[in-house]
């Protein structure tokens, strides 16, 4: 069976695992992530030669935070500074002596989804990763649309809400996102700052009035920024990712929300609106979705 490495590089830590064509994941390594470009690339070496002690590897698949070109090359890097503005590709082909493909992280959860998760056999969907930021992805045809630069699916930059001071405080990262958007304004009013989005909803189930209200708003710019979505790029459904999709209670609050949001808008209430829905592959799903890349490509 022919086997790849997907490497999730991430802001803390980066993930190694050995992918199967049939996109099963073998044993998996991981180590921080460090600050510099060259111990970074060191310690991805360091572990695909760990991983290639287990058999034949045809290639490697790496999901990246920025602006990934279609050549490897990084326009951008989130969190990763160190690698901002350097071909990645062309970086890891020379060390490692192996095919590689660099692919966005939110593109690569949504390939995921399409091949092995929530949008199988489904042409057009949006999918939209909910973190620190919102990131997402848009399929059409199959095909993720890049856009002419390379930006599209940055959908966190979207302005859903008015903010008279600064206009990227009105925007869906700092409103729909987990962590710059509901930690923060919870935290912004808390006497009890959290650091987990379960603690609010933990703090909302006992009746906390705080809790409540920022969940409510939550939800409304959240529902803004998804149905902007559907209206322009109608698609067959949108796929949510991160860590608080596996959450009953926010899938159904969502929900309600856009139910709302749609009931109250005149030119769209008579419509059906496509499924919002959680993602399947959960935190291995950037792995998985690189590593898919690299199959199609043959």
């Amino acid at each position: 069976m022919t086997m790849y490495i997907g490497i999730d590089v991430g802001g803390t830590s980066i993930k190694c695992g050995l992918v199967d064509e049939h996109g099963q994941i073998g044993r998996k390594v991981n180590r921080p992530t460090a600050k510099d470009k060259q111990s970074i690339l060191q310690d991805i070496l360091a572990m695909v030669q760990d991983l290639q002690q287990d058999g034949s590897v045809a290639g490697i698949g790496v999901s990246m935070p920025g602006v990934v070109q279609s050549d490897g090359f990084l326009t951008t890097a989130g969190a990763i500074e160190a690698f901002t503005e350097i071909n990645l590709r062309e970086e890891l082909q020379a060390l490692t002596k192996l095919p590689v493909i660099i692919e966005n992280d939110a593109n690569a959860a949504a390939i995921a989804e399409q091949w092995l998760g929530a949008a199988q056999n489904v042409p057009n969907y949006l999918s939209l990763v909910l973190g620190t930021g919102v990131g997402g992805a848009l399929v059409i045809n199959n095909q993720i649309y890049r856009g002419a630069h390379a930006r599209s699916g940055e959908f966190g930059w979207m302005v859903v809400d008015d903010d008279d001071v600064d206009v990227e405080m009105g925007t869906l990262n700092f409103r729909g996102a987990t962590v710059i958007g509901l930690i923060r304004r919870y935290n912004q009013f808390s006497d009890e700052p959290v650091d987990d989005a379960r603690e609010i909803f933990k703090r909302a189930a006992t009746g906390e009035v705080l809790a409540n209200n920022i969940f409510n708003s939550y939800y409304y710019s959240l529902a803004k920024g998804i149905v902007n979505l559907i209206v322009s790029f109608d698609p067959e459904i949108v796929v949510i990712g991160g860590g608080i999709s596996a959450n009953e209670t926010f899938i159904t609050r969502l929900n309600e929300a856009i139910a709302d949001l749609q009931a109250r808008h005149n030119s769209i209430n008579t419509l059906t609106l496509p499924p919002v829905v959680p993602a399947k592959l959960r935190n291995d799903a950037g792995m998985i979705g690189a590593v898919y890349q690299l199959i199609k490509r043959g």
